[in-house]
């Protein structure tokens, strides 16, 4: 009988070790592995190719994603890297027009150099997709839905069956909304790639990535990948990512009733033009984000009037801390013009909208009531200052 998911989280790991019965299943921190005679394997010969507790790891999220084989890198772009390995000069993508910057930079930095180009599209539109399909140089669909930081949807669905029908691989970003909430590859996608940085990790405390593969033939091309750049997670940060996934369902459900909260306050606020949460049943993806996932992510971001309150807010907030990143219990705030969306050139950010006046908002697990507080007293001296 298939468990809930909020089981399988709590529970990974806890039956791998059967012979100390350990709950926590254990760092094996080797690199090398003794073969007990020639011609003769443990399973395990070379920590790049194969480690214990980092198989532990991949097993138990390509089933939390419904997928058929998962493999942990050391970071989020490196599972990217990892994927995009797959594509050859000549080759074409279509991209989410919303995006992350390290993503982007990614392709248009690195990818060109190798002749793999990309068309920046809103992925929920079939027009745009169609228009933009290249016959026999487009490749893949790679998928950000919620997209980062603009929140844009992709019914996922659609998009999965208008791939398939062109012979395309889909590749959905699933770091904002975690396996708890929303499962790509049930939708039809073939692909999966997280930052496990952030919600999965949750703490603020690892570096990882993690990818989820549906089929056997992309999961043998995936694995090769893997084990050939060796772009893989050790055993201790394996560790800690499965001890920070066992509090997933938790976490999220928190996150998300404390997002919905600030995202409403702000929505009322009058320094405040307009706030970008799927939640939100003014969004225009709010239909298709119920439909295809069952919560939302503990992200949003949201526009102010005016650009030049942006700095003082940033300097004034206290609980909320100043930061890049996103995901983990403590409440972040990013400035995407000038942090996590920089690499991407100024006059795409303002078409797409990513400008001046836009603030990212990473809400933690802390009462909601001290979060408004600390939004509050910021939003005050940043108007006091401008009448000054």
């Amino acid at each position: 009988m298939k468990k809930h998911i909020e089981s399988r989280l709590a529970q990974i790991g806890s039956l791998e070790d059967p012979q100390t019965g350990a709950v926590s299943y254990p760092i094996y921190q080797a690199t090398a592995f003794r073969h007990p005679k020639l011609g003769q394997s443990t399973g395990f010969d070379y920590a790049r190719t194969k480690s214990p507790t980092r198989k532990v790891l991949e097993e138990a999220f390509a089933d939390l994603e419904s997928g058929d084989a998962g493999f942990a890198c050391s970071t989020g772009m490196a599972a990217l890297q990892t994927i995009f390995a797959m594509f050859s000069s000549g080759d074409h993508l279509l991209v989410s027009l919303d995006l992350y910057g390290g993503t982007y930079r990614l392709i248009e930095q690195i990818m060109t150099r190798f002749g793999v180009t990309a068309t920046y599209v809103d992925t929920n539109d079939l027009d745009a997709l169609e228009s933009n399909y290249r016959a026999g140089a487009t490749k893949a669909v790679l998928v950000e839905t919620p997209t980062n930081p603009l929140m844009m949807i992709t019914d996922l669905e659609r998009v999965a069956a208008w791939a398939k029908k062109k012979g395309l691989v889909t590749i959905v970003d699933n770091t904002l909304l975690t396996p708890y909430f929303q499962r790509p590859l049930e939708l039809g996608c073939d692909i999966v790639i997280h930052s496990a940085t952030k919600y999965l990790g949750g703490h603020n405390d690892v570096l990882a990535g993690l990818i989820v593969t549906k089929g056997e033939e992309l999961s043998q091309k995936i694995a090769f990948l893997h084990n050939s750049i060796g772009a893989v997670l050790g055993p201790q940060d394996s560790w800690l990512l499965m001890r920070g996934m066992k509090t997933l369902a938790l976490r999220m459900e928190r996150h998300q009733q404390n997002a919905l909260r600030l995202s409403q306050w702000l929505s009322e606020h009058p320094m405040v033009s307009e706030v970008f949460y799927p939640a939100l049943p003014s969004h225009p993806g709010h239909d298709v984000q119920n439909r295809q996932s069952s919560g939302n992510t503990g992200i949003f971001s949201f526009k102010m009037k005016d650009a030049r309150t942006v700095e003082p807010i940033l300097r004034h907030i206290k609980l909320i801390a100043f930061a890049e990143s996103l995901g983990g219990v403590e409440s972040l705030m990013t400035y995407p013009a000038v942090q996590t969306h920089a690499d991407i050139p100024k006059e795409i950010r303002d078409k797409v909208g990513v400008d001046d006046t836009l603030l990212r908002f990473s809400v933690g697990i802390e009462h909601a009531d001290d979060l408004i507080d600390d939004l509050a007293q910021a939003f005050e001296a940043a108007a006091a200052e401008l009448k000054a």
